[in-house]
């Protein structure tokens, strides 16, 4: 399969004779793709049943005709005044009582089910028309989940659905008050609908309140989504997509990933670098404009996995976003390696955002492939450069990785009900374990938590996991390669009870957590072999081998040949260490990179990536800062 581009497009903002100059011009640029009409609710439906599809008609008639295929938008992230004046109750409500107001965009409620009607209707009239349309070559639904922290909330509409989803799950008050331990604090029910959503309260809610209404929050997202993929397949065979995010855990993707065909995502590392990761000010200083040289390649091997194997990058940044606290350029060539990134691991196409920069409204800062006069932007070059490459390069594939981490949406929603840290979130940990990975040049596959075969993979990570699944376990004990657990893995109960005996539940190892600490950042716990744990510790007893040990004693790593428990956070330097030792005692070849070189390696192909702002040297070759390196294999 050959790798396409495509980009966002939105014609509604233009007038309409400029619509085939457009077209005419992507595809002069290589483009092959053009998604369309996942915010135009108020343009195809401008008053309740009253439809003007005449302009969208001739939309995909003149795209289509230029040849471009066309990945078309369900509307229902934006739905159009009139709605809320039909639904008032339809807003979210934030965790202080708040609506959240019309007048941007994800004004609406996951649990508010009428609307989730309204989304079913307009799915169901626009597969009717469009889809057996033969330009239309695959379906959006809505458009990023949980953008603007949208999926949690505190609404009538949802402590009532939260009531009910009590109901089904537990069965009775007594059941749900032994599972949350309400006996303390005399915090036990007599109904169910007594049960208030876990916020506003004196001080912290009970842990498993918090976690048993992220996880019904959740389930409200995969439903909402289920609904338009229902509707649409009653329609068209064309694949269907949704456009995941970066860092967000707050539903599970793994459980609305299976209601679609593809997974894509929204790729903006500048803007992650400045707002959503954690970094030393020389390190972002270091790749201010070239994004974390890590937080792409993690979310393809995510959403390559949520996808079944189908990724896409559905927006990719460009140039400068609108959005972030600092919002700076990328480094010339930053467009052209981030979309042979995403093609080295698994991505099938890579839809730039956007075609044109608007001159108007909350995105009018944020740049597109033109400028909003219509004059080439800088990506645009590069885009053509990336079609030019894809035309003379033969398909790379994608290959199974040596390496795997597993990484799981509950356990997120655990530590947050629970961080018993300031600094300890999920996320943060899976994304420190993968960074180990890459910087010792592995290609890593990122597993889902109830992963039944382990066999192939010669290295398995599992930090930070809740529970371990029936299914995982039995896999880790048939597993023949080296799995290392922790920290805090199999430690609690599903429902954040601390079991007895207390965990982890590991197969035919003898270990157990006894005492849990965290630490503040100025503080460190030193390893007797070097390097040290930050953040989070645990102490460790039982009968298995101790294979490391902190500088006072105490077990760092226990475990036997296959299966190991890391009792802390090891910094990068001792994650790095740690992931080298047991690579190369699985004979897997491990690269000492320097900082800012990533390699990936495809079934045909080793590509090399320079995040640096400066050359690096790989195997002999020069490497200009933001350059792509690629060699077969």
């Amino acid at each position: 399969m050959k790798r396409t581009l495509g980009v966002c497009y939105y014609p509604e903002h233009w007038p309409e004779d400029q619509w085939a100059k457009d077209a005419a011009r992507m595809v002069e640029t290589g483009l092959a793709w053009v998604r369309i009409g996942e915010f135009g609710w108020a343009r195809m439906e401008p008053a309740p049943g009253h439809f003007t599809w005449d302009w969208l008609d001739r939309a995909i008639d003149v795209l289509g005709s230029a040849g471009l295929k066309i990945i078309l938008g369900t509307p229902t992230a934006t739905p159009p005044r009139w709605m809320l004046d039909k639904h008032p109750e339809m807003l979210a409500v934030d965790a202080m009582g708040r609506p959240r107001k019309f007048g941007s965009r994800r004004h609406y409620d996951f649990s508010y089910l009428p609307y989730r009607d309204e989304c079913r209707r307009i799915a169901r009239i626009m597969g009717a028309r469009y889809g057996k349309n033969p330009h239309i070559a695959a379906w959006q639904i809505d458009n990023e989940y949980d953008c603007h922290d949208t999926t949690l909330s505190y609404s009538a509409a949802a402590r009532a659905g939260f009531q009910d989803w009590l109901a089904q799950t537990y069965q009775s008050t007594d059941a749900l008050n032994r599972a949350w331990g309400n006996v303390f604090w005399s915090m036990e029910y007599d109904s169910f609908d007594q049960i208030d959503l876990p916020n506003l309260t004196v001080t912290e809610p009970n842990h498993p309140h918090q976690l048993a209404f992220r996880r019904y929050s959740s389930d409200q997202v995969v439903a909402f989504n289920k609904v338009q993929a229902e509707e649409l397949r009653r329609h068209t065979d064309a694949p269907l997509i949704h456009n995941y995010m970066g860092r967000i855990t707050s539903f599970d993707h793994w459980k609305v990933g299976a209601d679609l065909d593809i997974a894509s995502w929204d790729s903006y590392p500048i803007g992650f670098l400045s707002d959503r990761l954690e970094g030393t000010p020389a390190f972002k200083q270091a790749f201010l404009r070239q994004g974390h040289p890590d937080m792409q390649a993690f979310h393809h091997d995510l959403y390559r996995a949520v996808g079944k194997g189908r990724l896409w990058v559905m927006e990719q940044q460009p140039g400068p976003v609108n959005w972030a606290p600092y919002n700076p350029a990328p480094l010339p060539g930053m467009a052209r390696l981030w979309a042979w990134e995403a093609f080295a691991h698994g991505a099938e196409t890579v839809c730039y955002f956007r075609w044109r920069q608007a001159p108007f409204a909350q995105e009018q800062m944020h740049a597109g492939l033109l400028r909003p006069d219509s004059a080439p932007a800088p990506a645009l070059a590069e885009a053509r450069q990336v079609a030019d490459e894809i035309a003379a390069l033969p398909d790379v594939g994608t290959a199974r990785a040596d390496a795997a981490l597993i990484f799981d949406y509950d356990s997120a929603w655990a530590w947050d009900a629970q961080p018993q840290g300031k600094d300890f979130e999920m996320f943060r940990l899976a994304f420190a374990a993968y960074g180990a990975l890459r910087r010792a040049g592995l290609n890593v596959d990122i597993l889902p938590p109830d992963t039944a075969d382990l066999q192939g993979y010669k290295l398995v990570l599992a930090p930070g996991i809740l529970r371990l699944s029936d299914t995982l376990r039995a896999a880790l004990a048939r597993f023949d390669g080296i799995a290392l657990l922790g920290p805090r893995t199999d430690t609690k109960t599903e429902e954040l009870s601390i079991p007895t005996p207390m965990g982890p539940d590991l197969p035919d190892l003898d270990i157990t957590v006894a005492l849990t600490e965290s630490m503040p950042p100025d503080d460190a716990i030193p390893l007797a072999n070097g390097g040290q744990f930050l953040h989070w510790f645990e102490h460790l007893e039982g009968g298995a081998e101790v294979l490391e040990q902190t500088a006072s004693g105490l077990p760092a790593i226990m475990g036997g040949p296959h299966l190991r428990y890391l009792a802390g956070w090891p910094d990068p330097a001792t994650f790095d260490r740690i992931i080298r030792d047991v690579a190369t005692a699985q004979g897997l070849g491990v690269h000492d990179l320097p900082d800012g070189l990533r390699i990936r390696d495809t079934a045909t192909h080793r590509f090399v990536f320079n995040y640096a702002p400066h050359p690096l040297t790989w195997n002999g070759t020069q490497i200009p800062p933001a350059g792509v390196h690629w060699e077969d294999r």
